[in-house]
């Protein structure tokens, strides 16, 4: 089982799904380079956690 994301981050992340829909893949690693690009004042355990929430998030709006 994986760490709980809080809500703040759940939040932040819901932001960037939204400004940029087509930048988020299911890949993980793709993401978490993607939000190092943004040079977003994030710890790297901060990023981890949010770029894990997206590819999720991602992840489930493709199966449905």
């Amino acid at each position: 089982m994986g760490k709980a994301v809080p809500k703040n981050l759940k939040s932040r992340a819901s932001i960037l799904i939204k400004e940029f829909p087509d930048k988020f893949t299911i890949d993980f690693d793709k993401n978490k380079q993607f939000l190092n690009s943004l040079q977003l004042p994030f710890t790297n355990e901060v990023r981890n956690l949010i770029a894990g929430y997206i590819t999720r998030k991602v992840k489930q709006k493709h199966a449905s």
